[in-house]
């Protein structure tokens, strides 16, 4: 079955920078769309940034929109998400999961995705 890793995470001041990687070590046959979440202490899970496997298309929440950037590279099986201009607000754990279909609609609800990694900590510092 499918099997997503997180890694990247850790200590960055405002301002800076940081690159988040999901390794899926399974496959699929199937179209499909990964995405990262994110949850802070006391909040729920949000969306953050989705994008579909099989098409060069991708969503962002309003709050990391200019600001991140999420990508995709088929050949390593590896999901990206560049984020830049770090506000202490960012930190959170970060999560890749992925949802089979394309379905535009549900790229941003969290309950819909059907497998999860374990996370990676972000931590921004003022």
């Amino acid at each position: 079955q499918v099997q997503l890793v997180e890694s990247g995470g850790g200590l960055v001041q405002a301002g800076g920078s940081l690159r988040l990687s999901c390794a899926n070590s399974g496959r699929t046959s199937s179209a499909y769309t990964m995405g990262w979440f994110r949850q802070a202490p006391g909040k729920e899970r949000e969306f953050v940034a989705a994008i579909s496997w099989t098409a060069s298309s991708t969503y962002y929440a309003d709050s990391v929109r200019g600001r991140f950037t999420i990508s995709r590279d088929n050949a390593k099986n590896t999901l990206y998400l560049q984020m830049n201009s770090l506000k202490p607000e960012d930190t959170a754990v970060y999560y890749c999961a992925m949802k089979l279909g394309l379905s535009v609609a549900t790229m941003r609800t969290a309950r819909l995705y059907n497998y999860w990694g374990q996370g990676t900590q972000v931590t921004v510092s003022s």
